[in-house]
């Protein structure tokens, strides 16, 4: 049987906003910068809201305060990287927590889980196919 091609009508511009709940907005405004290399855009103090621009291209994360921030379930965001190892080694030494030991499927992908200041999850992943598939 063909492969059934989906065809949609929206015109998609190649950007991505994560949007993501959070207790402190100038704390995680803080640990994106210092902890994940994040620059920060804007920041609307009256609306309670900061978006961050991520080191990959038009990959941006937004940050909302609530009183009580959902972290559990949900999408987590999923970030490659050319040296997981290196990566996982600065991270925790800025007290950054991780879910186990780095996981590897051989031939494919390394995997390794952290989490924000407000316990949203978040996946590092090292390409190791011949063909850069997972890049």
């Amino acid at each position: 049987m063909p492969e059934k091609i989906l065809k949609t009508d929206i015109p998609y511009s190649g950007g991505l906003t994560c949007a993501m709940d959070c207790a402190d907005l100038k704390k995680s405004i803080q640990w994106y910068q210092d902890v994940l290399g994040f620059e920060l855009m804007y920041h609307m103090e009256e609306m309670a809201w900061a978006e961050l621009k991520s080191p990959v291209a038009k990959v941006t994360v937004g940050l909302g305060q609530v009183e009580k921030p959902e972290s559990a379930g949900g999408a987590t965001l999923t970030w490659g990287t050319t040296d997981l190892d290196a990566v996982r080694k600065d991270l925790e030494s800025k007290d950054v927590r991780f879910d186990g030991d780095t996981m590897e499927i051989p031939n494919m992908v390394r995997l390794a889980t952290f989490f924000d200041v407000d316990g949203h999850k978040h996946m590092l992943y090292q390409d190791l196919s011949s063909d850069g598939q997972f890049a």
